[in-house]
């Protein structure tokens, strides 16, 4: 009798586990119980994000930064003035870009990228530049710098669909990297 109690309390709790995750996705148990877990970061699924962001450069993940850091970007002053560009959204558009990045960013998400870049972001000012995050520029420190500021196919760390094969696609592992005119380049294996 003990024997059968416990098997169907085994299954009452992977039926309450597996309808949990159902409903959501981007849960701590979802996440626990997915035994495909995503390894980079969500990519991006809203339309104004996607068409506002990404129109002027590329769209970066909400994952790359946590939610502090898309309140200090994502406000009417921060947007007059975003990085020497006017950026100005009307009311309605900035609602829903800033309630979106703040939804998805860093340290509400389980993608294993940004669990990392949470974690690393945990103290300190709110970093406003992906690049400026210590745990990539970690990432990027064998790379010279020819081969990215003085490369013209990439110009700048913050053109990361430029080298990341997969980045729009929230992927951003080592062997999706092909960096422009130095094709056989294979430092990011030395690690």
């Amino acid at each position: 009798m003990q024997k059968k109690l416990k098997i169907t309390a085994l299954l009452a709790a992977a039926l309450i586990l597996n309808s949990a995750y159902a409903v959501a996705e981007q849960s701590f148990g979802g996440w626990l119980i997915n035994f495909n877990r995503q390894k980079g970061v969500k990519p991006v699924t809203d339309k104004a994000y996607l068409e506002e962001c990404g129109g002027c450069h590329f769209a970066y993940q909400p994952g790359l930064l946590p939610a502090r850091s898309w309140e200090a970007l994502l406000n009417k002053d921060a947007l007059r003035k975003h990085f020497g560009a006017n950026a100005e959204l009307d009311d309605d558009t900035l609602k829903e870009i800033h309630d979106y990045a703040v939804d998805n960013a860093a340290d509400k998400s389980w993608y294993k990228r940004s669990r990392k870049i949470a974690v690393a972001t945990e103290t300190g000012p709110a970093p406003l530049r992906i690049t400026g995050l210590l745990y990539i520029s970690r990432k990027h420190e064998e790379i010279p710098e020819k081969m990215i500021k003085g490369n013209k196919g990439v110009k700048s760390l913050s053109f990361c669909d430029k080298c990341h094969t997969q980045a729009a696609m929230g992927v951003y592992d080592a062997d999706t990297v092909n960096i422009p005119n130095y094709p056989n380049w294979d430092g990011w294996f030395a690690k």
